[in-house]
């Protein structure tokens, strides 16, 4: 009978260590088991914005997310964060990861994992159509009001021009970009410096008012940001990514989101 207890406790024993064991792994590479927690700025068309219902998102990242999600075995939940306290997010455990139009940087990469680059992106510049620009590039927007959303890689490019040429300029921070257009739309600010995936998206609207006068020649790739340290859905998530690739499906999402043009293959050859 004690032998009979002592193998049964054993046994449950065991089975208590294989399920924590399962926990621990589940818990330790996703937030929720079976959700892809996916935290973004809902606002920034048209990579990840609201749909004409004004609650169902949609774009390019929310696509990838749901096919990324889809691979690993996962269901895609978004997680709509204003950009300021974005990252903050993802390290407190508010969601697993951040697709969210993130620019891969040094200073970034020191604080947070990183999935291979996903899309190539560069720096734009928009005015106003139809009348004389009173800018063609960054450098010769001295005394205007150049609009950008905050600490993004415009405002940061701004700074840096500004302390290394001594350029004045007003800066005009918002919190989403889609604020930029509706100012310049209605003449409170003169340019906006943005990511040219962004400025497409509004010169390409039907009677759109504005237009690109300038883009930056330095490239830059965005990534899928993780938690620091979770290595494993770190590894997880470039496999996916890796097969999403492969198959097409990200060739496909980018030629149906910008009107058939491939912004995916570059940011593949830099892995």
């Amino acid at each position: 009978m004690k032998r009979t207890l002592l193998v049964i406790a054993l046994l449950l024993s065991a089975g208590v260590i294989l399920f924590a064991g399962s926990r621990q792994q589940s818990g330790g590479m996703t937030i929720k088991q079976g959700v892809l927690s996916i935290g973004m700025d809902i606002g920034y068309p048209p990579m990840e914005y609201y749909g004409s219902d004004g609650i169902t998102p949609i774009g390019f990242d929310v696509e990838m997310g749901k096919a990324l999600a889809a691979k690993m075995g996962l269901r895609a939940e978004f997680v709509n964060t204003a950009w300021d306290g974005i990252f903050a997010g993802v390290e407190t455990n508010r969601y697993d990861v951040i697709m969210s139009s993130v620019t891969i940087t040094d200073a970034r990469l020191r604080a947070h994992n990183f999935s291979k680059p996903y899309i190539a992106n560069t720096l734009a510049m928009v005015v106003l159509k139809n009348s004389p620009p009173p800018a063609r590039n960054p450098l010769e927007t001295a005394g205007l009001n150049v609009a950008f959303q905050a600490d993004t890689t415009a405002d940061f490019y701004m700074e840096e021009l500004a302390a290394n040429t001594g350029l004045r300029y007003i800066p005009r921070r918002y919190d989403q970009v889609l604020h930029c257009f509706s100012e310049l739309e209605m003449g409170r600010v003169d340019v906006i410096v943005t990511d040219l995936l962004v400025a497409y998206e509004y010169i390409a609207r039907p009677n759109s008012p504005f237009e690109i006068v300038w883009r930056s020649p330095e490239p830059e790739v965005f990534g899928i940001c993780i938690k620091r340290g979770n290595d494993a859905l770190t590894t997880a998530i470039n496999s996916a990514l890796t097969e999403l690739f492969n198959d097409g499906t990200m060739l496909r999402i980018s030629r149906e989101i910008f009107s058939g043009m491939d912004l995916v293959t570059e940011a593949r050859q830099q892995w």
